[in-house]
């Protein structure tokens, strides 16, 4: 008998046929994990190549090397260099000057063109005759001599160094004319136009449509950075407390049941209908500056209540049930049992939700929309720390939205750089939240 059943059943050495099914299955799983795996890591590189590909040249600009004469008669003609005297040359006559410098400077380099000053002046950005002024109010000494100065090229000219302006394209552009792009060429082998690291566009400030070779994310990196104080001063605290009074000290019943899922529907809430909420309690009913830091902070600091006070009472949750016994059966409080143990080890999971929140408010847009931080443009620092929560400012996401819907390619392009610095503030914070959850993880 037991060898018809054994003979029968087949050998557990060797695989059956439902074993051989069944470990096909799991090969078969296992493979579907690694393809949806490479799949996804496929999607993430083609994210991040579009992201650098197109965000790079933001961090280059071109720069033009002229020589300009700066006349006594026109920009001094009292000769008392007079501070007041001087501010009266206004921007237009600067430019009638960088006209006639700019065809100077080709003339001397031998470079023909039949091209007028007005549409050579074209090579230059707007802001040009504003940088040479603001350095002859900085030192009124260069009256009377031939300076030289490096100038911002125009976003058109800058555009065709970097491969986004063809000739075709100017065909139809006011802007700068095709036959320009010949003594672009001719100036670029004359080494008359550069193109170099542009640290303004890290720490300059956002500029007028008409000048987006001249703008920066710097000033917007400022706002951010008042914000998140605002949210982390207020957010942590209240948070902890109120995590630590919901796990430790509340009595079980309906109304601590309410706040809580009251708190998880709050987390899934969409951010604009915390922007909305902003709106009507802080500028509407507050009266508080519009498009201001700290209006920015409150609203992100509403946002990012609930997904701090979830993780840390994830966090407490964590810490097991003898850690408060042994406290307790040692004679200590309630109080001292949690602040001296329980929530020193469960301060990695505090620190790493609180971290992650805080990043999360960094990439919001859509409640600094509400508020008008979108349309403000940051075009100054603020002069110190008081003004720097209360001055309209602007903030990252918010800067990168508004280049992205403006018309010249230059300011995507520049949206694109911003996307670039706002993912590496990102990731430095993600990996601070790691290094803190190592330094302070304890093992029990």
């Amino acid at each position: 008998m037991t060898q018809n059943t054994n003979h029968r059943h087949g050998s557990l050495l060797v695989a059956d046929g439902r074993t051989k099914s069944r470990n096909r299955a799991e090969a078969r799983f296992r493979s579907y994990g690694i393809g949806a795996l490479v799949l996804a890591c496929g999607f993430l590189l083609a994210l991040l190549w579009t992201i650098i590909s197109n965000g790079l040249g933001g961090f280059t600009q071109t720069y033009v090397r002229i020589q300009v004469p700066l006349q006594e008669s026109v920009l001094d003609p009292n000769g008392n260099r007079d501070p007041a005297d001087l501010a009266r040359a206004t921007t237009l006559r600067y430019g009638s000057m960088l006209q006639e410098a700019m065809a100077a400077t080709l003339v001397a380099d031998g470079i023909e063109t039949d091209l007028p000053p007005a549409a050579l002046a074209q090579i230059l950005s707007s802001s040009a005759a504003a940088t040479v002024r603001n350095r002859v109010l900085a030192d009124p000494t260069l009256i009377g001599q031939t300076e030289t100065f490096e100038v911002l090229a125009s976003s058109r000219v800058d555009g065709y160094l970097k491969g986004r302006v063809t000739r075709e394209s100017l065909a139809r552009d006011r802007n700068l004319s095709p036959a320009a792009l010949d003594v672009v060429d001719a100036m670029q082998e004359e080494g008359l136009i550069q193109r170099r690291f542009n640290m303004d566009f890290i720490f300059g400030s956002d500029a007028s449509d008409a000048r987006p070779e001249q703008a920066g994310i710097g000033v917007a990196m400022l706002g951010s950075m008042y914000m998140m104080l605002v949210v982390l001063f207020l957010a942590l605290p209240i948070g902890v407390a109120a995590s630590i009074y919901l796990e430790e000290f509340a009595p079980q019943n309906r109304l601590t049941d309410l706040i809580e899922v009251n708190i998880s529907n709050l987390a899934a809430v969409p951010s604009i209908v915390f922007g909305i909420l902003g709106l009507a309690v802080f500028i509407q009913i507050m009266h508080l500056p519009q498009s201001a830091p700290i209006v920015g902070g409150l609203v992100l600091t509403l946002m990012t209540l609930p997904t701090i006070i979830i993780s840390t009472r994830a966090a407490l949750k964590a810490v097991p049930p003898s850690i408060r016994d042994a406290a307790l059966g040692l004679g200590a409080s309630r109080m001292q049992a949690v602040f001296h143990h329980v929530l020193p080890l469960a301060m990695p999971g505090i620190l790493t939700g609180t971290i992650l929140g805080l990043a999360q408010a960094l990439g919001e847009t859509a409640p600094l929309l509400l508020i008008g931080m979108v349309g403000f443009v940051a075009s100054n620092y603020p002069s110190g720390a008081v003004e720097g929560f209360v001055a309209p400012n602007s903030a990252m996401p918010a800067q990168i939205y508004e280049w992205a819907k403006r018309a010249d390619p230059a300011f995507y392009e520049r949206a694109w750089g911003g996307i670039i610095l706002l993912l590496i503030f990102l990731m430095l914070m993600n990996i601070l939240a790691v290094l803190l959850r190592r330094r302070f993880e304890r093992k029990w």
